[in-house]
This record gives structure tokens, sequence and C-alpha cells, in this order.
């Protein structure tokens, strides 16, 4: 049985958000602010945290930063709940490390769709073998990438997008068969989310010189090719 963690100070959305997860099979556990969120987690890590953006003390992107910056917890898959709508909050969130956005009010099938797709990604097989192009080395079964015998950090999206680059060098792809490829199919995930992680795959790369490697292709997609 999945536990999910649910950090939201409204007392109705957490019954109704654990009555729809006790149906669907799941274990639901409860924070009402980032404190209880914080002790939630080190007594047990969940599987998946469902956060509300507005908390009181901290926001929840501020838990989000925080977890990103922890080896044990950055890989913990987030789901944004929220009634902000903008397009400028939702890249900040991404930006983060949030996995996925609900925007309230949601209906439980939809939040049960959101999560099981979501943990899907999360569970995705990786393969024994590691990879290797110019230096950059990506292993599947340690969760590591280095860049010259360097250790870099990557939030679990950016890890799944570099590894399928990887299994895949100069390849053109959509941003389409990207979020099939990376995220999964039938996954509620908008196009523009792909800019976003390929500017933190950038990011992250550009101090050890291998930025280079994620090219654009205008028009078309992007490609990853260290030989060029």
């Amino acid at each position: 049985m999945s536990t999910i963690l649910i950090v939201d100070d409204e007392q109705p959305i957490r019954s109704m958000v654990g009555f729809a997860l006790g149906r669907a099979g799941f274990e639901l556990r409860e924070a009402a602010d980032a404190e209880q969120a914080y002790a939630e987690i080190d007594r047990q890590r969940p599987e998946l945290i469902l956060m509300d953006w507005m908390l009181p003390g901290a926001s929840g992107l501020d838990i989000v930063r925080r977890l990103q910056r922890n080896a044990e917890t950055q890989d913990i898959p987030v789901i944004m709940l929220t009634a902000r709508t903008e397009e400028s909050d939702k890249i900040n969130g991404f930006s983060a490390g949030v996995d996925d956005y609900i925007s309230k009010p949601f209906s439980p099938a939809e939040l049960i769709a959101r999560i099981q797709a979501v943990l899907r990604r999360s569970r995705n097989t990786q393969p024994a073998e590691s990879l290797e192009f110019a230096g950059l080395a990506l292993d599947p079964l340690s969760h590591r990438v280095t860049a010259n015998g360097v250790e870099l950090e990557f939030g679990p999206t950016e890890f799944r997008l570099l590894k399928f680059f990887m299994q895949h060098p100069d390849r053109v792809y959509t941003r389409e068969q990207l979020l099939d490829n990376a995220w999964g199919r039938n996954v509620y995930v908008e196009e523009r989310t792909v800019d976003v992680h390929i500017l933190r795959l950038r990011k992250a790369l550009a101090p050890h010189g291998c930025d280079h490697y994620i090219q654009t292709v205008r028009g078309a997609g992007y490609r990853f090719s260290p030989t060029a």
C-alpha cells in the first residue's frame, strides 16, 4: 500500500482527500503546516506528497525547496494543490522541483489519476547498465550522475530526462515525445514543462562544461549530442 502525505491547513480538504485515497487503496498521512510535514517525513518517508501552496508559516514551495536540498528527500515526488493558475507560478513550482499541479477545486477522480500517473513515472524500472558520454556518467542503480568524476545533483525529473537522452544520443525528440518517454503516457503535464526541466538540466551541467550536450533543434525539439 502506497503512503501519501497531504500537507494542507484545511481540515475539510484533508478529510475529502483521505476518503478518496482510502477508497483507491492508498494510506494517507496528514500535516497542517511545515513543521508537521517535516516531522511526518522524518517519521516515515512517504511515496508521494500532496502539497498545498498556501500554508501558515512557510509556503508549500518553501517546503519543496528544502526537500530538494536534502539527498534523502529530493526524489520524493510532489503534486502541488493550488488555486494559483498563472503560468509564472507553475514555472516557479516546476523549477523548485514540483512534479505536477492540480488546481482547486478538483475532483477525487482527477486527483487519483494524477497521483497514479506520477507514481508510475517514479517507479519506472531503471537499466542496470551505466551510461557514459564524453566525461558525463549516469548510474541508474545508485541514481548518481557525475561529470569528470564530480557528482552532480538532480531532481527526479531531470534524472529521468537525462537518462532518456543518454539512452538515445544524437536523436531529436519533440516535447510531446519527451513527455511520453520521460514522464509517461497519459500524464497531465503541459508541453511547456519540458522547457523548464531542460533549463534546469542545462543549469546543473553548465559548471562542468556539459550544458551544450542538450541542444535545441529549432522547430523540432531537443537532442542529446555529446560529440558536437
